[in-house]
């Protein structure tokens, strides 16, 4: 391991991202000396007191002089003890609940411990979806999809990216011009091509997503009309024609997925299905076709899922 301490080439710059400090703790810690290592003890096991304790009280509680400190601090990159503690107090802003073990839930009857926290989550999404959301914004928003000469969908990041790509399935077997996108350039470059008889879907859990934002706003420049699938009250929904919003109240358990999926699924299908419905007889011959060639290709002769 080097040890880079003041003016090291290898130093981070002021221009670069702050370093993921507690994960140069646990990648380097076989390489530091058996003090220092008793200093990385102390550091992960307690983050919050390191943040705002003394040089002198993180090497008493080590059993390590207080220029080991100063030493590990420079073995793991940084200038020093300062500068550690600045860079530590922001990993403990973004993960103060992912630096605690996880205790699961009591096992159910049939021995899975989170099995009644997954199925009440998923329900209690789909019963929200049931009370948030209003029913003519479904339907004005299908009667946007349907007459849209052209559909992009826009969603950055794990669930929005997928759910965008779910929404494009949905809808092109009702014969709708759709496409999905989730690289931020690619989004500009795509709002920068509507024109006012297309629509954009933009998908974001917290609508705060600045790149997804931004490229609603440039569809809007360019009088595309615009369906939000977000939350309430956010940036987004302000920005949008169509809003298509709900609150989910997340279960505090870091290993679990976030519940909007499936709230965010739910009024995704409503969409699609209210489409479908209004295109009428174009999106039954177009699924017919989907469905006609699947089964041919796949030469079976048992009834599959009618919507796949």
């Amino acid at each position: 391991m080097k040890r880079t301490g003041t003016g090291h080439p290898d130093r981070i710059t002021a221009h670069m991202p702050i370093p993921d400090i507690l994960s140069q703790i646990k990648d380097n810690y076989a390489e530091l000396r058996p003090a220092e290592r008793r200093v990385a003890d102390v550091v992960l096991a307690d983050v919050a007191f390191c943040v705002d304790a003394s040089n002198a009280e993180i090497a008493r509680r080590a059993s390590v002089s207080q220029p080991t400190v100063t030493r590990f601090c420079h073995a793991i990159g940084c200038d020093g003890v300062r500068d550690f503690k600045v860079i530590l107090a922001q990993s403990v802003v973004v993960g103060r609940m992912y630096l605690t073990a996880t205790q699961p839930p009591e096992p159910t009857e049939n021995g899975s411990p989170l099995w009644n926290t997954v199925f009440s989550e998923a329900r209690n999404a789909l019963n929200a979806v049931e009370r948030q959301v209003d029913p003519a914004e479904i339907v004005r928003a299908a009667e946007l999809v349907a007459h849209a000469h052209q559909v992009a969908v826009f969603g950055l990041g794990g669930s929005s990216s997928a759910l965008a790509q779910e929404t494009q399935i949905r809808l092109f077997r009702y014969g709708v011009m759709v496409s999905a996108h989730s690289d931020p350039y690619i989004m500009r470059m795509i709002a920068s091509t509507l024109r006012p008889d297309d629509v954009v879907i933009a998908i974001s859990a917290t609508g705060r997503s600045r790149e997804v934002i931004e490229a609603v706003a440039l569809a809007r420049h360019y009088r595309a009309k615009t369906i939000c699938i977000t939350a309430p009250g956010s940036e987004l929904s302000q920005l949008s024609d169509v809003r298509l919003t709900v609150a989910i109240p997340e279960f505090p358990d870091t290993m679990k997925p976030t519940a909007s999926r499936f709230a965010f699924l739910a009024i995704i299908d409503l969409v699609s299905v209210t489409t479908g419905y209004r295109l009428g007889a174009s999106a039954l011959e177009t699924l017919r076709r989907v469905k006609y060639n699947v089964l041919s290709h796949r030469k079976g002769t048992e009834l599959e899922p009618l919507g796949d």
